[in-house]
Order: C-alpha cells, then structure tokens, then sequence
C-alpha cells in the first residue's frame, strides 16, 4: 500500500502453497490428475499479487511454486517433434500432483484425528450442568472451519465495494490493528457471532477495511477467533474462541 502503513502479517501461521493450489482446484471443479496449468498459474500468481499488495509477508516457499508453475506451464508450451516422443515425455505436471495427492493425503489424516480427539473430548469430557429445560430447544447448526484463502476470497467482494481512489486519500485519524481487534471483540461479543461482511458495514475506504482485515487475521492467529461456515460457499461468521479450559 502507498499510504504509510508498515504492518505485516506473517503467513507462515497460515496455510502453504500447496494449500493454496488445492483450494484454487477445489473453487475451479478442476480433476487433480489434469490441471489446465496456465489457468491455475494466473490464478496463483493473482492471489500472491493480491496478498503482497495487503501487505502480507508472503513466505519463499510461496515464490518458490509461482516459479515453479511458471516452468511447468513453459514445458508444455514447448512443442512436442512426433508421437513417440510424446510417450516417452514425462508429463511435466506429474511431480506436483504427486506432492498435491501426498499433502491432501496428510491433510486427511490431520483432520481424521482432530475429530476423533474432539468425540473422545466430548464422551470424556466434564459432565455438563444441568439446565431448566425451555419449551424450544435452537437447533445446533452444523459448521464447517475455514482457511485464510477462503477469507481472501470473501475479502475480495468487500473491496470491491469500495472505490478504489479511496485508498489514496489522507486522513489524520491513526488506526492501529491493536485498535481493530478491540473493535471486532466488542462486535462479536454484542452479537455472540458475526458475519464476516458484517464486520466492514459503513467502511468507507479501504484503508480502514485492510487495517481491519489485518487485524482480524492477528486475531485468527492468536486464537481469540473462530471462522466457520455452514455450508460451503455460505456466509461466513466469526465466533469468540472460547479460552482453554
């Protein structure tokens, strides 16, 4: 950003590459075993551009496949002499699908054992105290965690919203990310939960909706906040992350 603001966000708390790569396969309905290379390339490399430019410390291993992209996708714009050739040709996007296969595989496991650990928490668990039973029980809603790509990717229709000559205008008024994460506590807090959108209402320019952006991130990696869906694709809400027992 060009107004001054120095704060970055490391993103090594967050997800690599290869998360990246399979949330991009994932929003595209894209085969695993067939990844059309140039777009996926333009799409990593727009969401790199998009971290760098809200100042978000993007990690070498994030560079590190953007080149790698890039060489793959210049092997298979090379042409190819005849049909034995072809045969005998390694596809060029073979070893990253290997590592993607590894790491969803990984991934898999992670979150398999994660919910058995949350089942035995709660069959184990502290009995709970008994309540006066209301005449409607509130339904539990089912919710889903979420990663920092899916917040890039509702952040990007936040921005959207703004007008873009907003970003260059001055302001005297100081606004820190310790001042923000105040702000989004007391949001949720008088709401119990909050929709992600619902956090930008009545921000005028972008600056304020980075600042808050970052913030929230911080908040995520810290683990104040939770960020959980219903469904896929639905509203995203932010949740206070009750302090461990």
């Amino acid at each position: 950003m060009d107004d001054g603001v120095s704060y970055e966000v490391k993103l090594d708390s967050f997800e690599g590459p290869l998360e990246l790569l399979l949330h991009l396969i994932k929003d595209n309905a894209i085969n695993i075993y067939d990844i059309p290379i140039a777009l996926i390339t333009r799409q990593y490399l727009e969401t790199i551009g998009q971290m760098e430019s809200l100042n978000l410390k993007v990690a070498g291993e994030f560079l590190v496949m953007a080149s790698t992209l890039t060489h793959i996708k210049s092997q298979m714009l090379l042409p190819i002499s005849n049909a034995e050739e072809v045969k005998e040709e390694q596809d060029p996007r073979a070893a990253l699908v290997a590592r993607l296969l590894e790491y969803q595989t990984y991934k898999n496991a992670a979150e398999h054992l994660e919910q058995r650990e949350r089942l035995w928490r709660d069959i184990f668990g502290k009995l709970p105290t008994p309540q006066i039973e209301t005449e409607e029980e509130e339904e539990e809603i089912p919710l889903v965690a979420l990663s920092l790509n899916d917040l890039l990717d509702a952040l990007k229709e936040i921005m959207a919203r703004v007008p873009e000559a907003s970003v260059m205008e001055v302001t005297e008024e100081t606004l820190s990310v310790k001042d923000r994460m105040q702000f989004i506590l007391e949001r949720i807090e008088a709401d119990e939960n909050l929709l992600f959108e619902q956090l930008f209402v009545e921000m005028t320019t972008r600056y304020v909706v980075i600042v808050t952006f970052w913030a929230l991130l911080e908040m995520i990696r810290l683990g104040l906040v939770r960020i959980l869906q219903t469904e896929l694709g639905g509203p995203i809400r932010l949740f206070k992350k009750a302090p461990s027992p």
